[in-house]
Parts: C-alpha cells; sequence; structure tokens
C-alpha cells in the first residue's frame, strides 16, 4: 500500500510539473525506482505512465500546426519518429548498471536544459542561422535523446528551431509539443512490444498523471510563472544532486 500510495503521488506531482513547466520525470522516474523498479524498467514505465498527458496537450494545440522556416512539419515528424524508435531500441539494450551510470548526467543535461534553455536559445541566435538540413540532422538526434530519455527535450527543439531564419517563437508551441508526442509514441510502443514495463506502477502512476495534470493546468492559471519556475529549478537540481551523490558518492569514499 506505501508503493502504491508513493507512485500515485509521484505520477500527481509529475503530471502536474509537465502542465506549469516541465520536468515530470524527475519526479516519476526516481519513484519508481524507489519502489523496487529495476532503472531501466523505472525508465520504460515513467514514459508510458506519462505519455497520456503529453497526448492530451498536442491534441490541445492542434490548431496551431503549421509549418516554419524552410522546414515542413512533416518531414520533422518522420525524422523524429525515427530517432525516438533509435533512442527506445537504445534504450532496450541497455544494462540497469549501465544505465545507473549514465543516468545523473542525463538528469544534469535535463536539468541544464531547463534553466538555461531559452537564454542558450536566445544567445545562439543572436550569432547563427542554420540551414534546414542541419535542423533535420538535430532533429534526428533529438529524437534519440527523446526516445531514450527525453528530460526537457521540447525545450531543446525550441532552442535549435528558433536557429532557422524567419523562424516566429510564438508558434513553435504547437509543433514542439507534437514531435516531443512523436518520440514517446514509437518509444511506448516498442517498450510494450519487449515487455519492458512495469504495469501495475505503471497504471497507479498514469492515473495520478492525469489528476495531476489537470489540477496543473487549474494551477498554473492563478500562480506566478516566475514561483512556479523557480520550484521547478529547485526540485529538478535535489534531485538531480542526490542521483549524482547516490551513484558517485559510494566509489569515491572507497578510494
Amino acid at each position: 500500500m506505501d508503493t502504491t500510495i508513493l507512485v500515485f503521488s509521484a505520477g500527481m506531482v509529475a503530471g502536474a510539473m509537465n502542465a506549469l513547466a516541465g520536468g515530470g520525470s524527475f519526479v516519476s522516474l526516481p519513484a519508481l525506482i524507489a519502489a523496487g523498479v529495476p532503472p531501466v524498467q523505472a525508465n520504460t514505465s515513467s514514459t508510458v505512465a506519462l505519455f497520456p498527458g503529453g497526448l492530451a496537450s498536442a491534441w490541445a494545440y492542434r490548431d496551431g500546426l503549421r509549418p516554419f522556416g524552410a522546414v515542413s512539419l512533416r518531414a520533422l515528424l518522420a525524422t523524429t519518429l525515427c530517432g525516438g524508435l533509435v533512442g527506445a531500441l537504445l534504450l532496450l539494450r541497455t544494462s540497469s548498471a549501465a544505465f545507473t551510470f549514465v543516468l545523473p548526467w542525463l538528469l544534469l543535461v535535463a536539468s541544464i536544459a531547463l534553466a538555461f534553455g531559452r537564454r542558450i536559445g536566445e544567445a545562439l541566435r543572436a550569432r547563427w542561422h542554420i540551414h534546414a538540413h542541419a535542423i533535420l540532422a538535430v532533429q534526428f538526434a533529438l529524437g534519440i535523446y527523446g526516445g531514450y530519455f527525453g528530460g526537457a527535450v521540447g525545450i531543446m527543439m525550441i532552442a535549435m528551431w528558433g536557429l532557422l531564419d524567419n523562424c516566429d517563437l510564438k508558434h513553435l508551441n504547437a509543433p514542439r509539443t507534437l514531435l516531443v508526442s512523436a518520440a514517446n509514441v514509437v518509444a511506448v510502443l516498442a517498450f510494450i512490444a519487449a515487455d519492458a514495463v512495469r504495469w501495475p506502477e505503471t497504471l497507479t502512476m498514469l492515473v495520478g498523471a492525469i489528476v495531476g495534470g489537470y489540477g496543473g493546468a487549474r494551477v498554473g492559471r492563478r500562480a506566478p510563472p516566475g514561483i512556479i519556475r523557480a520550484i521547478t529549478l529547485l526540485a529538478t537540481s535535489c534531485i538531480t544532486l542526490a542521483f549524482f551523490a547516490k551513484t558517485y558518492a559510494p566509489a569515491l569514499l572507497h578510494r
């Protein structure tokens, strides 16, 4: 019962975080590991549990889908689907020991993207513009990251798309949501086909994420964005530091 409460509560918090500012996997993944799910299976289960919320967001944004710059949305979608499948297959071939070793670094990359992604994107836009073919290559790499782990991948996408000439950043939320969901959908299908999902914990977290996502959306209409962002960054930073300490501190102490 205690494990069920933990997983459900983590799903609620993760769903609310995704609705407010992103970063829900920072809560869902550690909670599943704490509940006794092996690290790789915890990641696959977290992806499946949080997927319906992302799909709902993509549907809500459907009227805002349109091409931007010289890159067609269809080309980006196909590229992301291929990358997401590659990332999911890579994860399924990763041992729990290897994933445990690399997980703190994945969390660090996601934390940096959450904290500084927009600023990095603005700084890059002030200095460089890149060709459409380069965007597709980067999008394929981001699709792999999305299928493998995916933390803050939407922010990374917007930062890269902003390097295109004549790209209106106001119109990027809709394609961002669609393409993040595209990377996730092929990953979810691959994880289910490989029987790599712990269904009792996943379904419990999925229900919690739906409740949290709805509540988070309502809170987001009233709460100051600055406070929401500060709380999100504090939580993600603390979780990242905790995973670094858990993974590497024992080895350092035995030297």
